[in-house]
């Protein structure tokens, strides 16, 4: 088939190499405009520009993509169908229609659950067991297109958001062949989404890491790995943004104020909350790479009776 590829992060970038090695002819790459990175403020190519430049297929990096110019260069492509994956704009109706078979996407859920930009990281922070890929044909709402195939992936119990990212990224470059084959082949059958039983997954930012000690360790615990690696849980200590990587729940308690270091051990640190105690394993301070919790204690003092906040 004759596909235009639109996505921008690692998570598209095997899909794109997929639909490669599958034989299909990729004819065009549409991503994001480069972004300035670092302090030095060097420009930087968006992932599958890169990935597409390796293979020799042409890139477009429109601001817009609904502008009728950026519009009618796509048209000039006479695709068979686009594939979009984590492209990061809103398609307008001239685009969902212009290919024979329409636009797919692959999205890092199973639909209806998380619609949105976030999916991966909140299964991982509303504690889900198990969560998936869909593909579907893309409509004109927000992730709410007829789906075509979904596969499902169990959670494990130290699962981040970053182990899921790249075991959904895996499973969606599979399934999107799957499916442009199942699609090509006339077999593929199309079913409506109902409504969505969870919150549209909304994308993340610095603030939602900060961690408020009056929840449950278990939903502190969960946060920690959802946001892991980006963009992090975090709380203060001694004025400075303690990151906090890695941790279990405790389910023993005490009279302290939530947000309170509680023990002291040479290989952790307890902290109060809400509901039980938070055992931080794996910590970073500015400055310094991320250390288990034993080689901190061992360089810095952090004393019962601390208040973290």
């Amino acid at each position: 088939m004759r596909i235009i590829f639109m996505g921008t992060p690692d998570f598209s970038v095997g899909t794109l190499e997929a639909l490669i090695e599958a034989g299909h002819e990729v004819v065009l790459a549409v991503t994001q405009p480069d972004k300035q990175k670092g302090r030095g403020k060097a420009m930087q190519f968006p992932p599958v520009k890169e990935c597409a430049l390796a293979h020799g297929i042409p890139v477009f990096q429109p601001k817009r993509v609904r502008e009728p110019e950026c519009i009618e260069e796509l048209r000039k492509y006479n695709a068979d169908v686009m594939v979009v994956i984590a492209f990061g704009q809103i398609l307008p109706k001239e685009i969902l229609e212009m290919p024979k078979y329409g636009c797919v996407n692959v999205h890092a859920s199973l639909l209806p659950k998380y619609r949105g930009a976030a999916p991966i990281q909140w299964a991982v922070i509303d504690g889900e067991k198990v969560s998936g890929v869909t593909t579907m044909q893309m409509d004109e709402g927000l992730d709410t297109g007829d789906m075509i195939l979904k596969t499902e992936i169990v959670l494990d119990e130290k699962e981040t958001g970053g182990s899921l990212h790249d075991k959904l990224a895996d499973a969606g470059a599979k399934l999107c062949v799957e499916t442009l084959k199942a699609i090509e082949e006339g077999t593929a059958t199309f079913t409506k989404q109902g409504d969505s039983p969870t919150a549209y997954a909304k994308m993340l930012d610095k603030k939602l890491g900060q961690i408020d000690w009056n929840r449950s360790a278990a939903e502190i615990e969960r946060l920690i790995r959802g946001l892991n690696p980006w963009p992090s849980a975090y709380t203060n200590w001694n004025d400075k943004v303690m990151k906090i990587w890695e941790a279990e729940v405790e389910e023993e308690s005490s009279d302290a104020p939530v947000g309170t270091v509680v023990r002291v051990t040479k290989e952790a640190f307890y902290v109060q909350t809400g509901e039980g105690q938070l055992k931080v394993l794996a910590l970073q301070i500015p400055g310094k790479k991320r250390m288990e919790a034993d080689a901190f204690l061992r360089g810095y003092q952090v004393e019962e009776g601390t208040l973290l906040n």
